[in-house]
């Protein structure tokens, strides 16, 4: 028993490779299941669009993807506020991952083919917390922009 509790204490401190992974995954996750119902609805098209994010971020399968939709949807409604993922998400991901997950952002928020104005008032406050650069952020959504406007052209 003695041996038991001396592994999980130690877990805790230091915890797997594998453990800082999925708390970044669902971090992840979590964020953008929070842009995706930041304007009061969830479209069929932002939650294909945050499933492909994930897959393609984490290289994940499509059950995987769906469970860690499950697992995360249920962290982002009993949390307090987004402090703790982008924390995670701080910690784990470069300058360069953590710009991704802005351009991520901007993707699940421009799926509908609108900006409103809780979505944008939530992009802002996301790239605050994951430290970016205002220049970073412009051009990631500059570059979802034009991609939608293409996409519409055709």
């Amino acid at each position: 028993m003695f041996n038991r509790i001396m592994s999980l204490l130690q877990a805790d401190a230091a915890p797997a490779k594998e453990k800082r992974f999925e708390r970044v995954q669902v971090a992840t996750c979590a964020l953008l299941m929070e842009v995706a119902h930041s304007d009061g609805h969830y479209k069929a098209v932002e939650a294909k669009i945050v499933h492909e994010l994930l897959a393609n971020t984490f290289n994940l399968s499509p059950a995987t993807v769906t469970e860690l939709v499950d697992y995360s949807h249920q962290h982002r409604q009993d949390s307090a506020d987004l402090f703790q993922f982008a924390r995670e998400i701080n910690t784990h991901f470069s300058r360069e991952e953590k710009a991704d997950v802005m351009e991520g952002v901007w993707r699940v928020i421009y799926a509908d083919g609108t900006l409103d104005k809780f979505e944008d008032a939530l992009a802002r406050q996301l790239a605050t917390l994951l430290r970016l650069d205002h220049q970073d952020v412009i051009e990631r959504k500059m570059k979802v922009l034009n991609e939608v406007r293409s996409a519409e052209k055709n």
